[in-house]
């Protein structure tokens, strides 16, 4: 998975935080988790077209959230910066050993390996698709140290566009 997931989650978060209608520059988004401004408008880019975020343009626009921060999922961020396809990609290598066997029947089944991750990958999107961002802010605010948070809120409330 990229580092662009991360990025994309700790934005989504930030934006979850925001007075509700509030904006944010992807920019100021950069400067506060201290990333790159030019790959993160990438990901950002991604977050509006699956309909996650809304890029607003003008002197209040910037980038919210489309809908409530209850109804995005982990799973839903991660699919629009890495996509819908699997994680795993079994490409059949045990058909190129040198044992290997011409005969298809032998291969109709995935083998052990690609199964497992399957069925690992299968555990991974239920568990995302359990939490949302609204359910990480909250934790996020449950263990982050209360000064830090002050600190973070009084800076972003600088930038923060209505």
């Amino acid at each position: 998975m990229s580092q662009g997931v991360e990025w994309a989650l700790h934005c989504t978060v930030t934006l979850a935080g925001q007075p509700e209608g509030a904006t944010l520059l992807g920019r100021d988004l950069a400067l506060y988790h201290g990333v790159s401004e030019a790959y993160l408008l990438k990901h950002l880019q991604a977050l509006v077209r699956a309909g996650l975020l809304e890029s607003l343009p003008g002197r209040a626009g910037g980038y919210r959230l489309a809908r409530p921060a209850a109804e995005i999922s982990v799973l839903d961020v991660v699919t629009a910066i890495e996509g819908v396809g699997p994680s795993f990609r079994c490409s059949e290598i045990r058909r190129r050993q040198p044992g290997a066997t011409t005969e298809a029947a032998a291969y109709r089944r995935p083998c052990p390996i690609n199964a497992t991750m399957l069925a690992a990958e299968s555990a991974w999107r239920d568990v995302l698709s359990g939490r949302t961002i609204a359910d990480l802010l909250l934790e996020i605010h449950r263990r982050a140290d209360f000064d830090s948070l002050v600190r973070g809120a009084e800076w972003l409330s600088t930038r923060t566009r209505n």
